[in-house]
């Protein structure tokens, strides 16, 4: 382990409590946690929460309650027994996602969609210095005990980060990468790293000379979100390329101080550390996307080397098993290239990605006009990407957005027998509470497009929208 003696620009152990932070509104771009915040508030969607919540669940309960309605992000600017304030919710809708991204709602799939291709990247530019500098404590100086992390749902079982983005590099290519995992807080200076089989990640220290070396890992925290929604793409490219094409400016990186990768430099706090592959030790359960509590893995640990912050930081997390976690690592993502999949079929198909659906489900809508269409949209999108397990093909007068109108479709369009097949033994996510533990399903495309052909009903029933403002006194 490194001593407490590394040198770190501005080390410091002071931590002093900040009662609330301040946001300049601004007109400019957004490039980091900050200047995002500024957004939101100059939008009036930043909740500020000058109220002290516990990190036991509390804090949680609010950001959730605010996430379920769409009210915009939450800053807590008192939490107890916490040095500094704490944000969520930064990506949690498409409504967010737009304020995130500068453009109107609409056009976020479309702006995914350009960030994806690879000959729009733009790749991170190193720079000497960054905001995280300002204070470090390395070695045996390092207690996790003195950093923020919230206990989220009351069957996690401990306080797990969850708004980090992991940073590694491949040791053979020399590519960086961005992903999430889930970690677990062990011990002063431990942290137990979950990590599926099928991640960069696993794939990187599997292709060295020796696969259970310690492996060099940093943990950005609060960042621009175009960094956050970058990291929850998988691709063959540096993830920092797609943070450059949402912003159209590369992204900033420095050094890690310990750590041998280029973290963001606008991040408030980063974790550095080392992983090591055969030291495991049980994490879990914590509350996952697919709407339950993950199991127990025996997961490799993390050595942590570095803990690192600018002044007056602000600590990130993400509410897990809830709308932002579903949102940035399932449907924005996803979308683009489900669209790019069934639009070789159909050049008019729209893809939604419902939050309600846990990433498992994707809808498509089409104008319907032969009767064999849907279902080969529906194998396209099955697939498109390892999670969609359930695809629904709907008519334009769906509101997709609208689980009821979903289920009044499935309810009323579908033939049991004759507009539903089924694809056994196929690969999907190994955390889908319906498959196997390596992932292995059986996935599901359903017709829910009306066949006038088999029987005529007319058009649904549907009443103008009125202002109740005007009939009600």
């Amino acid at each position: 382990m490194i001593g407490s003696a590394l040198a770190c620009s501005g080390r410091s152990g002071r931590r002093q409590r900040q009662a609330s932070i301040r946001v300049t509104p601004v007109s400019g771009r957004i490039n980091d946690l900050r200047s995002y915040m500024a957004a939101a508030e100059d939008a009036g969607m930043l909740n500020r929460i000058s109220r002290p919540v516990s990190l036991q669940h509390e804090l949680a309960d609010v950001a959730a309650t605010l996430e379920r309605s769409d009210a915009g992000p939450a800053l807590f600017e008192a939490p107890k027994d916490s040095p500094w304030p704490i944000f969520s919710g930064a990506v949690s809708s498409r409504r967010t996602a737009s304020l995130a991204l500068g453009c109107e709602s609409d056009e976020v799939v479309d702006r995914m969609g350009q960030a994806l291709e690879p000959a729009d990247g733009i790749a991170p530019v190193r720079v000497d210095s960054a905001a995280w500098h300002d204070n470090c404590l390395a070695g045996d100086a390092v207690d996790l005990a003195s950093v923020p992390v919230p206990t989220h749902s009351r069957g996690d079982g401990g306080a797990f980060i969850t708004g980090a983005v992991s940073v590694t590099k491949d040791p053979v290519s020399g590519r960086g990468n961005l992903s999430y995992n889930r970690m677990l807080v062990l011990g002063r200076n431990i942290l137990g790293f979950n990590l599926n089989e099928w991640r960069d990640i696993g794939t990187f220290m599997r292709n060295r000379a020796d696969p259970q070396a310690p492996f060099d890992v940093a943990l950005a925290i609060g960042l621009d979100p175009a960094v956050m929604i970058a990291a929850g793409v998988r691709t063959t490219a540096d993830e920092l390329s797609i943070a450059g094409a949402l912003r159209r400016q590369p992204v900033e990186v420095c050094r890690g101080v310990s750590a041998d990768v280029d973290v963001p430099a606008h991040a408030e706090v980063v974790i550095e550390g080392r992983i090591r592959p055969g030291e495991r030790a049980d994490e879990g359960p914590l509350a996952e996307f697919h709407g339950y509590h993950g199991e127990m893995w025996p997961s490799p640990t993390v050595e942590v080397t570095a803990v690192s912050w600018r002044h007056s930081p602000v600590f990130q997390t993400i509410i897990p098993g809830w709308y932002e976690h579903v949102f940035i690592g399932n449907v924005l993502p996803r979308e683009p290239l489900l669209r790019r999949f069934v639009r070789h079929i159909d050049s008019g198909a729209d893809v939604c990605i419902p939050p309600y659906g846990n990433g498992f489900l994707a809808v498509i809508q089409i104008d319907r006009d032969n009767p064999g269409t849907p279902k080969n949209l529906a194998m396209a999108a099955l697939s498109a990407h390892i999670n969609i397990r359930n695809v629904v093909v709907v008519d334009r007068d769906i509101d997709v957005t609208q689980p009821s109108e979903l289920h009044w479709a499935l309810t009323n369009r579908v033939h049991w027998t004759d507009d539903v097949f089924t694809v056994a033994g196929a690969q999907g996510h190994e955390m889908d509470p319906t498959a196997q533990d390596r992932g292995v399903s059986t996935k599901v495309g359903i017709d829910a497009t009306y066949k006038r052909e088999r029987r005529e009903y007319g058009e649904r029933v549907a009443y103008a929208p009125v202002d109740l403002s005007e009939y009600l006194s």
